[in-house]
């Protein structure tokens, strides 16, 4: 099946091609602002258990479509690791190519939880880069949005958007009979990141020491990302603050303070067209909403 293309001023889905997979490659799939670099974090703990992950997370473990950096680099970057990779992606699932040999972690949470983190990854996005990037997109690609502080109307645009989040779960959602597919909610990561984080090593086929189990977690908690920069990767070129504006509150629920009773019915609304009940319930809860 012919991948869907999918482009905005900062990421483009062409830059898969070229792109030369490897057997036991593991792809970060998210939508944005839904636990990507702490899954990130958490693949690489589990896959270096003691700790000597072979550079920064991020650093080593790429965005493919992100336009920063040239399709050829990124390319012979990644062909130069001689280590098990670990990759992220922003893309829904017909636009990404599917290898048998992979392996596909689809992490997502609820989309109003979603929204107030896109909020301050807007606000605290360097000027400069986001000038940058919409001066370098076509004509007709949607650009990045200046923060204006008017969340009532960002929230209005971030809705009608279907990509942001909710195409991101509809097409996952049906690919979930895949055996090479795992699926992780934010609300269990927080509700239990040890046991979650033992589901993904074990998805991985990664081979943890019992005994090593306990600095594998705690270095995924926030309070050890958001102070990890060494481990983590310095991300001050992009965001006002660094790690510690990238890595956030890592809470849920701020909305219900922000969001009017109007704006939640007509999330609702558009929930129960973009998604099955079931994606629905599940995309809300996580794995308590889900049958067994």
């Amino acid at each position: 099946m012919e991948r869907r293309r999918y482009q905005t001023a900062v990421h483009d889905t062409t830059r898969w091609d070229g792109f030369r997979s490897r057997p036991g490659d593991v792809f970060v799939c998210t939508p944005a602002k839904c636990g990507t670099t702490w899954m990130q974090s958490i693949v690489a703990s589990v896959l270096w258990p003691e700790g000597d992950a072979p550079g920064p997370v991020l650093a080593i473990s790429p965005w493919i479509e992100m336009k920063m950096l040239p399709a050829a680099e990124l390319h012979a970057m990644l062909a130069a690791q001689d280590h098990r990779r670990f990759m992220k992606t922003h893309t829904p699932a017909d636009g990404i190519p599917w290898y048998d040999d992979g392996r596909y972690i689809f992490v997502a949470r609820d989309g109003r939880d979603a929204f107030m983190s896109l909020c301050n990854h807007l606000e605290h996005m360097q000027d400069h880069l986001r000038d940058s990037l919409n001066a370098d997109a076509p004509d007709g690609v949607p650009q990045l949005p200046a923060w204006d502080g008017d969340v009532h109307g960002f929230y209005e645009r971030w809705l009608a958007d279907d990509e942001m989040v909710f195409r991101h779960v509809a097409t996952f959602w049906a690919e979930r009979g895949r055996a090479n597919l795992l699926f992780v909610h934010y609300n269990d990561l927080k509700a239990d990141l040890a046991g979650e984080m033992r589901r993904v090593a074990a998805f991985l086929g990664a081979q943890v020491p019992e005994d090593r189990w306990p600095a594998v977690v705690e270095r995924c908690t926030f309070e050890k990302m958001r102070d990890g920069e060494a481990r983590m990767g310095n991300v001050d070129m992009i965001f006002k603050g660094g790690l510690k504006t990238f890595v956030f509150k890592g809470t849920n629920g701020r909305w219900r303070d922000v969001l009017t009773a109007d704006e939640l019915a007509a999330y609702a609304r558009r929930v129960a067209v973009m998604l099955p009940p079931d994606a629905a319930a599940w995309l809300e809860r996580g794995r308590s909403a889900l049958p067994g």
